[in-house]
Formats: structure tokens, C-alpha cells, sequence
């Protein structure tokens, strides 16, 4: 399949779906919908936020930094989405290895009634780290924006 082919079919692709791509299942993969993807971008969206049962709330509440691993997953599944289109295994364990000039626009995501948009962009990938800038938004409200490293597979570095 074509990297093109590879993104189109991505697009309006749902929970269960973005799951099977991305290390964490049930509630804690935290995405809905793919919304759009390319070579060096994805949009996705997410209500998972306004949960009660959202495996990240603390005391009820779900603080904005959370939406740093909204992101990541993000992140996570561009990077098994680009493996595809390359014609190589999808990464299997990533981690995030640095966040910096992250801007917190809002104090806590449980509060934010609307659906948040989760957008990455790529801003250099070298098939083993990539550095990602990343914001999340509600109805063009911005939310929390930055930048990220990730180590697109790690499994080799951890040990049995």
C-alpha cells in the first residue's frame, strides 16, 4: 500500500482501531478519531477527558499536563502510521524522552466541555527518534502546546 493510501485509510478510523496502534488499551488509550494524517502530521480527536472513570484523574480532576500523554499517543500512533507507510514494522515500544517549552493555556482538560483536538507535527524523524511540536485545543481554543522527543522503539533497550 502506498504511504497515501496508507494516511487516507486512516482517516475517520475510531478508538478501537487507534488502540491496535498505540501501546495502551481500553480507557487509557485516550484518542477517538483520526481525523487527518500525513507524511509529518495527525490530527486526532478525543473526549475521553470529560470521563469520570478517565484513568488519569487525580481527587476527580484531570490536570491540563495530562494532555501531554493526549499528545504522545498521538505521537505514537503517527509513528506506527509512517512505519506502515514505509513498509516496516511499527514500532513496539516508544517512550517519551524529553517535553520542553510546554505552555499550560488552560489549569485542568475535565472542565473543557468540548472536544479536544489533538494535533503532532514532525519536525524531524530519523527513524529512531523523532522531535514533534504538539497543541491540543478545543474549538480553536488553545489548551496546552510544546515540544516533544520520543524514541520511536525502545523495546531494545529495555531488558527481559
Amino acid at each position: 500500500m502506498s504511504a497515501d493510501a496508507v494516511f487516507l485509510a486512516a482517516a475517520g478510523q475510531g478508538h478501537d482501531w487507534i488502540a491496535a496502534r498505540v501501546p495502551h488499551q481500553g480507557r487509557m488509550c485516550l484518542l477517538d478519531t483520526v481525523e487527518q494524517v500525513t507524511a509529518s502530521d495527525v490530527v486526532c480527536t478525543a473526549t475521553s477527558h470529560t470521563a469520570p472513570d478517565n484513568p488519569m484523574r487525580e481527587a476527580g480532576r484531570l490536570g491540563a499536563a495530562c494532555g501531554i500523554e493526549y499528545a504522545a499517543q498521538a505521537m505514537a500512533l503517527h509513528g506506527a502510521l509512517v512505519a506502515e507507510a514505509r513498509g516496516v514494522p511499527p514500532p513496539t515500544m516508544g517512550f517519551l524522552v524529553s517535553v520542553r517549552a510546554v505552555a499550560l493555556h488552560v489549569t485542568r482538560l475535565d472542565d473543557v466541555g468540548e472536544r479536544l483536538t489533538v494535533q503532532v507535527h514532525s519536525d524531524a524523524d530519523n527513524g529512531d527518534h523523532s522531535i514533534y511540536t504538539f497543541a491540543l485545543s478545543a474549538e480553536g481554543r488553545p489548551l496546552i502546546d510544546g515540544r516533544a522527543i520520543v524514541m520511536l522503539d525502545a523495546a531494545p533497550l529495555v531488558s527481559p
